[in-house]
This record gives structure tokens, C-alpha cells and sequence, in this order.
């Protein structure tokens, strides 16, 4: 018997229908022309989604941590500085696989459930001006909070590249990779987009792809080399790299359809909605909202459990009384607090309302 669940954690959410049933077509070969016109389609909805022209816009295999080391790997070189902010897990874990790639990092940080200072951000590279990149979390999903990012523009006017973490943002909330002067960017398939886990969609600026070309280091890492998915996908010829998914890269194009027919300001104004009802709810049910009032993300919702409610045994109950998964908290939050999503195909009202019908049976 398969189980089926209302995934309302952060991540992943229940995929739409449409990708869904693109998991169903014929498998094709890694290097088909009709396969490469698919990847070719599925960059060509990621640029819409991102709000980018960039030429270097791939459907990466992977998760979204597969997007977090493809860009660093390929953007740094050991020895050189990296500017993390740093306000959650995710936050850390862009510290931790900058260090793993042989770089130096500065951390700079903000307390957990409060936003990043941007203009922390740019002093700390205006004391470092030799800094290779400074790296941010749009939407921390540990705790719930939307970081600032369009005064980060300001690096363009240097040598250092602003790198950028969407992945439980983009679809759910504007992403202007353009606007905002973001030079690399990665995000996830599985949460606001709308479809299943196992590629991570990156995108890259000209400066960015300038700097991977004149790398005094190989990339250390063959399978996340951008360079080599950039020749594999957008060559002319196509130049092999690895056996890349036709179905899960149906279903992301499947996904971004759905998507992009419904219009991105009412995708946001969904997620929006939605959000603000289920932060409205839960302190009416003893919950305590986490993120600082003015940067809430309306899709992923951080809160604190109600005084005498067991987080292991109430998400248990959640789950095999009702079928709903939501996530167990990070850091602070550990044992004490739920993680919520409403993402994608469950920014919906049903979803909402199935959610809060459950809580008074399994808080009591």
C-alpha cells in the first residue's frame, strides 16, 4: 500500500498535476535533439521565472545543494574570499561547501529569525575589496525570513560576484536576477515551482561565466563543473557530460507550464494570500510566528509550538491520523517548533484549511 501525503514541510511539496503526469513520457537519450530541445524549452521558462536574459541558464541534476556546489565550485578557487551572510542553516551550510572547496570564508551575521543587514554585506566587502563573491540566502528556510537583496546591486560597481540562494523563493516570491545585478543563481524543482526534487535550475550572469573561462584552477569538481553543463546542454555540437533525466526534466518543463499559464504576479499573489491566512491562524492556536514581522516569507512559515506540545509526537499524529507532513524546526527551533510550507501546487486554499481543520485534534 503507498501512502499519500499532504506535504505541507518545506520541502518537497506536492508537484502539480501536469508534473505528474509528464513523469509518464517516453524516456529519451541524454543526447537526443529532441531531448536537448526540451532542456532548451526548460532554460528558456527558467529565464522568465529567475527574470533574467542570461545565456547560461541550466536545469543542473541534482537538488538544490547539487545548484549550491555547482556555483561555488565553479566560482571559486582555493585560497580566494568568500562573504556569507549568514541568519540560518542554509546560511551555514553556503559556509561550510565554500570552505569544502578550498576557499576562505567571512561570515557575516545576523541573530536566527531576524533579517541579514545588506549593508553589512557591503561594508564587509568594501574592508575586503578582493573578496571573489559575496553569497546570500534569499529565503531562509530554516526560519522563515526574506533577506533584502536588491541594494546588493551595488557590487556590480566591483571585482566581486553576488551569489544567490533561492531555492524555496523562486516562484513563490519576485526574483530579479537582472535587476538586482544577482550574477550567480540556484534554486530547487520540489517546493514554489511545483514539481518533484532531482534538479537544480542555475543560472548565470556573463561576469559570472567570464570568471569560471579565466580560472587559473580546474573546477574541482567534474559532475558540478558549469562549464562542462553549459557545453553539454547549449554546445553546438552537444558535448557529452553525464545521463541526464528526460523525465524529471519533463516534469520540470511540465511544471514551469503550469506555472507560467497562470502568470507569475498571480502565482505570488497566491502564495501571498495564503500565507498571511496561516500566520493570521496559528497564534490562535498557540503557536508563536519565529521570523520578525516585515520579512516573513508567506510560503515557508517558522513558529513555535504551544507551550506543552511534544514536536515528535504531534507531527507523528499529523501524520498517520491525517496524512499531513510539515517539518521538525533547526537550531534554535529544534524539538520546539514546526517548519510549514505552502508551496507551489498547495498555496491553495484546500490544503490551508485541511492543515488548520487537523490542529485542535492533534495539539489536545
Amino acid at each position: 500500500m503507498h501512502s499519500d501525503r499532504l506535504l505541507l514541510g518545506p520541502g518537497p511539496s506536492n508537484p502539480y498535476p501536469e508534473a505528474i503526469e509528464a513523469l509518464s513520457r517516453p524516456v529519451l537519450g541524454h543526447l537526443d535533439p529532441e531531448f536537448l530541445a526540451l532542456v532548451a524549452e526548460t532554460a528558456h521558462r527558467l529565464r522568465t521565472v529567475f527574470g533574467t536574459r542570461n545565456r547560461l541558464t541550466l536545469p543542473v541534476s541534482g537538488t538544490g545543494s547539487a545548484g549550491m556546489e555547482a556555483c561555488l565550485a565553479s566560482l571559486l578557487e582555493p585560497g580566494e574570499l568568500a562573504i556569507v551572510g549568514v541568519n540560518g542553516y542554509f546560511g551555514e551550510r553556503l559556509c561550510e561547501v565554500a570552505r569544502r572547496v578550498g576557499a576562505h570564508v567571512q561570515p557575516v551575521p545576523a541573530p536566527w529569525g531576524q533579517t541579514l543587514d545588506p549593508q553589512a554585506l557591503l561594508d564587509a566587502q568594501r574592508q575586503t575589496p578582493q573578496a571573489r563573491l559575496v553569497a546570500v540566502v534569499h529565503a531562509e528556510t530554516s526560519t522563515g525570513v526574506r533577506n533584502e537583496i536588491a541594494p546588493l546591486r551595488a557590487l556590480q560597481d566591483t571585482d566581486t560576484l553576488l551569489l544567490l540562494d533561492t531555492v524555496t523563493s523562486l516562484g513563490g516570491i519576485p526574483v530579479e536576477v537582472d535587476t538586482w545585478g544577482v550574477d550567480a543563481c540556484y534554486s530547487a524543482t520540489q517546493k514554489c515551482l511545483g514539481a518533484p526534487s532531482g534538479i537544480a535550475p542555475v543560472t548565470l550572469s556573463d561576469r559570472a561565466v567570464a570568471r569560471i573561462r579565466d580560472r587559473h584552477a580546474p573546477v574541482c569538481s567534474f559532475y558540478q563543473d558549469l562549464s562542462l553543463l553549459d557545453a553539454y546542454y547549449q554546445g553546438d555540437p552537444p558535448r557529452y557530460h553525464h545521463t541526464a533525466s528526460s523525465t524529471l526534466i519533463s516534469s520540470v518543463h511540465a511544471g514551469l507550464g503550469r506555472l507560467l499559464q497562470e502568470g507569475l504576479p498571480a502565482v505570488w499573489e497566491r502564495h501571498a494570500r495564503v500565507g498571511e491566512q496561516l500566520q493570521a491562524a496559528l497564534p490562535e492556536h498557540g503557536f508563536v510566528l519565529f521570523a520578525e514581522p516585515g520579512h516573513r516569507l508567506p510560503q515557508l512559515t517558522a513558529a513555535r509550538l504551544p507551550e506543552g506540545v511534544g514536536d515528535t509526537a504531534a507531527r507523528k499524529a499529523l501524520r498517520e491520523d491525517f496524512g499531513i507532513e510539515v517539518g521538525s524546526g533547526l537550531g534554535p527551533l529544534a524539538g520546539t517548533g514546526w517548519r510549514i510550507g505552502l508551496m507551489g501546487h498547495n498555496a491553495h486554499p484546500r490544503p490551508l484549511t485541511t492543515f488548520l481543520a487537523a490542529l485542535p485534534a492533534i495539539l489536545t
